[in-house]
């Protein structure tokens, strides 16, 4: 199985505070694990983001895979259309903290940022 490995600037990207974090929780599931994001429709704007770890045996074919690092962020081609050019962030604010979305392709975005439409 071959997978296209993208150049950091390209696909998704992740600042470095999202990757210290899904760093930090990738070693509490005590596994070598690689991250997928996607959306799937519903939430407040019609579209959701999703993201959960998954191991590097599921990723298929036709999968986008790109290379922090040596941590793998994984995204399938339909996902994609909607995710080109996404950033992943993390904050550590008290209100309104946790992983933040800023995705170039979102024509309105809901005001938890989990959602967005096209």
């Amino acid at each position: 199985m071959t997978q296209t490995i993208q150049p950091q600037k390209q696909g998704i990207q992740l600042s470095p505070n999202a990757l210290k974090h899904v760093l930090m929780l990738r070693e509490r599931q005590g596994k070598d694990l690689c991250l997928r994001v996607g959306v799937r429709n519903g939430g407040c704007s019609g579209m959701s983001y999703m993201m959960d770890f998954e191991e590097p045996n599921n990723i298929r074919e036709d999968d986008r895979v790109f290379d922090y690092e040596g941590f793998q962020i994984v995204c399938d081609p339909k996902s994609m259309l909607y995710l080109y050019g996404l950033v992943l962030d993390y904050s550590d604010a008290m209100i309104g903290g946790g992983f933040e979305f800023t995705n170039p392709n979102a024509s309105q975005t809901c005001g938890c940022g989990k959602s967005f439409g096209v």
